[in-house]
This record gives structure tokens, sequence and C-alpha cells, in this order.
């Protein structure tokens, strides 16, 4: 530990550390390794040195949080001020949400948004204030070519979603980590940034704890940048320098259906529905609760960009009502309800002698399985002969395939992002450089803050944006501030 503390340079310029057992104390000054062969209890704290700038003039910036918008803040803030001392506090392992999403992939950005106002519309939190600067001081076109011009090949899918041609997060990882190292920020990892104060010469008295050994430490800050996305260790620290917290709930999940034999079409897609979402006690019309695009059965209910999309706009709706309402899906969207009648009395005329079960028209384009299932919903028998099939009854599929009802019973898990609404209001930084209204020389960037995206990479791409900008004004500040000392 105390080698990794000298390999920090911190020790000497900031720290006395003591160690306590029940027979004696012993101090030392210094960076000095050492180990203490003493049996009992240990007590193990840190007391700061000098809470004045060291000698040589060189600033602190502490970053919370080794995600995406803390690293990539991190290595800005760096390169604009290389003699900023930069140090990433990361409670667990760096970056860990990029090595995990996209299946595994990490979907980068989005590359079908050029126009930054259309951009702003995939933030169900944040789509109102990101129509300013804010994607065009670092949009996505900005991140992809950051990535390509540290050596990252990237692709775009059919879809807008960039990855990493190698179809594996650790490309990006590896370039965040490399990056970090070349330009000389420094990482710390197993801590927890447990409270954070103002002194009065209008720095950061920072308290850090590393609970499994009983650790505490006191850092003064000259800049803190708070990146911990949505853990409560970003919440607490905000409240604590005088910020407002929206209560945080989940976004971007999918849906459990009350519904043992759609079960039963697990796996199944469909390339386009339209799905609209109907809550108790929500009396006005919300345009985003009806979604256009693929949806996936799955064996709890279902998934897919159109589920996505309206989990993450209605969230906080659906939160209040407990994650309870009624799905109401169009699986022929592009087909007008008298289109479809049509359709289906045609092909009773075409087929009379054969089984309702294995004909259909070619107009629904769904798979015998599904259309087995909207013959049962409506009570006919597979076996039955369409010529057996009323008007009335045809009637009835017609209409059951426009708008189909399945009880939402609760949400589950969309593996590939945890996403979270809710954080610090936008209200209470400024955009254009993210930093708080509040405090001087605070910044926050990435999920901390009251903003998610829909699934397609945009999460990723507030992070970026975030901390590039906060990275952008924390180092032009050092840079301005050690010119003028």
């Amino acid at each position: 530990m105390f080698e990794f503390f000298h390999s920090m340079n911190l020790l000497p310029q900031r720290f006395i550390f003591r160690f306590g057992f029940a027979s004696q104390t012993s101090t030392f000054k210094g960076n000095y390794p050492c180990s203490i062969p003493i049996h009992g209890r240990r007590k193990f704290s840190a007391t700061t040195l000098s809470l004045a700038t060291p000698k040589s003039g060189e600033e602190l910036l502490l970053v919370v949080g080794g995600g995406a918008a803390g690293i990539y803040g991190a290595i800005r803030a760096k390169t604009l001020a290389p003699n900023l001392k930069v140090v990433v506090i990361e409670k667990a392992k760096p970056l860990s949400k990029v090595k995990i999403s996209g299946g595994g992939r990490c979907n980068v950005t989005n590359g079908h948004c050029p126009d930054n106002k259309i951009l702003a519309e995939q933030y169900p939190r944040g789509h109102r204030e990101f129509k300013g600067t804010f994607f065009h001081t670092h949009g996505p076109m900005d991140t992809m070519s950051w990535f390509s011009d540290h050596g990252v090949v990237l692709k775009i899918e059919e879809d807008g979603r960039v990855f990493p041609a190698s179809d594996s997060s650790s490309t990006i990882i590896d370039c965040l980590m490399s990056e970090a190292k070349r330009s000389g920020v420094l990482l710390q990892t197993g801590k927890v940034v447990t409270s954070a104060s103002s002194t009065a010469d209008g720095k950061f008295a920072i308290k850090l704890e590393k609970r499994s050994l009983d650790y505490v430490e006191h850092v003064e800050a000259d800049y803190l940048l708070i990146a911990s996305g949505s853990s409560k260790q970003g919440y607490n620290l905000a409240t604590q320098l005088g910020h407002s917290i929206l209560e945080p709930v989940p976004s971007l999940f999918t849906f459990k259906i009350d519904d043992l034999k759609l079960a039963e079409l697990s796996g199944v897609t469909f390339p386009k529905v339209k799905a609209k979402l109907q809550l108790e006690g929500i009396q006005k019309k919300i345009p985003q609760l009806t979604q256009v695009g693929p949806m996936l059965v799955t064996h709890w209910g279902f998934s897919g960009p159109v589920v996505l999309r309206l989990s993450a706009w209605g969230a906080r709706y659906l939160s209040s009502s407990d994650y309870k309402g009624t799905l109401c899906v169009d699986f022929t969207p592009d087909l007008h309800i008298e289109d479809l009648k049509s359709a289906l009395t045609r092909h009773k005329s075409q087929f009379l002698r054969q089984k309702v079960l294995n004909s259909y028209p070619s107009e629904l384009a769904v798979v015998k399985r599904f259309w087995k299932y909207i013959l049962d919903r409506e009570g006919i028998c597979g076996d039955m002969l369409w010529s057996s099939i009323s008007n009335n009854l045809l009637i009835s599929v017609a209409a059951l395939l426009k708008d189909c009802a399945f009880s939402v019973k609760g949400k589950g898990q969309f593996k590939d992002e945890f996403v979270t609404a809710g954080g610090v209001p936008l209200s209470e930084i400024y955009l254009d450089t993210m930093g708080s209204r509040i405090h001087p020389h605070l910044y926050f960037a990435g999920e901390v803050l009251n903003v998610d995206g829909i699934t397609g990479g945009f999460n990723f791409q507030n992070a970026w944006t975030g901390g590039y900008i906060a990275g952008t004004s924390i180092g032009n500040l050092a840079v301005h501030e050690r010119v003028y000392q």
C-alpha cells in the first residue's frame, strides 16, 4: 500500500500516516515502505500534514469515479494542464460499465444523429437542456474522432450504434487506460470518497475511506469532479456541497408480462411494431409513451428497442405506478385496419379448404407460433378450416392484431445497460462548463446528473461530452491560475 502511495507521489507533500495498536503506536513520516509484525487489532488513520498548496505550486484535481465520464474528463484536464495533478478515485474496477455494455462490445456512441437537436431528443431527462451548446462542444463525431485518433478502429452498424471493429469492449478500455497513463493521470482503486466540504480558502477538504482496512485519508483538492454514476457516493457528496438530488429510479428495463402463453413465444422477434404504454393516473397525453420499432418476446415478457424506449420515457411514471400498466401493441403498423381486414378476407376466399393454423396472409409478416397465439386469444381452433371462419371473427382477429393489450406486472433487467433517471438537477450546473452554480471549482459529469438516454450509445455519449466539457473547463482554469500565480 505504501509503495503504491509512493508511486502516486502524494505522501511527502500532504500526509503523515499513523498506525495504532493496542500495545504501542509508531509514526512514519514521508514515503517509506513498511510492515509492522505486531499482533493485535490494527487502527489505521491519516491526518493532513498541510492544507496549504505544495511549494511546487502544483494544484490537485480529484475525480470521484473511474467510469467513462471520470476517466475521459481526467484525460482532458491533464492534457490541457500537464502541471495539474489529476487523481481518479474508484471504489471498484475502473470502466466496469464500459466492459459489460453492448453485450461486452461497448456501444461507444451513435452515428446516426448529426443534428444536435435530434440528438437531444434521445434523452428523456435532458432533451430540453441539451438542445443548446452541449453536443456542439463535443458530439458523437468528436467522440469517434478522438478514439480513431488514439488508434481505435470503429464501425457504425445499420441502426446507428457505434462499436469498436474488434467487437470487444477491451479495445475501448485499453485505449482509455493507456491514454490516462501516458498523460499522467493517477488512479487509485478500492477507495470511497465519503465526505467533501469547502475550506476557508475555497478548496475542498476530502475524506477517503477503505473500510476493509479500517483506513481513513484526508486530502485537500483544488478542483473536484464528481463523475460517480448512479452510486450513492456521488449523491451524498453533492448534497454535502449544497446540491439537491432528484430521487433516482431505474431507466432502460424490460417489461414483465402477465401472460403464461406469451412465454411460449420466447425468442420471437417483430421487426416493427407500434406500442403504447398506458398507466393509471396519467391523464395527460405523452407522445413519447408511444414508440415504433423492433420488439422481442422473452421468457418473462417483452424487450427490444421499443420497450426500452418506453421504459426510459416512462421511468418516473412506471416507478410511481409500481411498474404496472397496460401495453397496447399494433403488430401491423404499416397496414390500416381496413386493409388488414381485406387481406384476411382475400386469404379466406383463396384457401377455404385449408386449416386456419397452417396458412395466413403474408402481409402479416409474423411467424406461425405467433399466429397460433392470436388464434388462441380469439378462441379459434387451429384445426378449423378457413371456410368456417365468420366475417365477425375475421374482424376480431384484425382488431386484435392492431390493438393487442398486455398486462405489465413489473420490470426486468436489461443487461447491456444499467441506467438511472435522477440525480443532480441540470438547473444546478452550467452546461457550458459542467460547473456547479453553487460551488466554484466543483464539476459534475455523467449519470450523477439527472440525465439519461435511450438505448443506442446515447448514455455513453452523455458521459464523453460531460467529461470532455468538465475536463476542458478545469484544465483551462488550472492553466490560467498557474500563469497568474
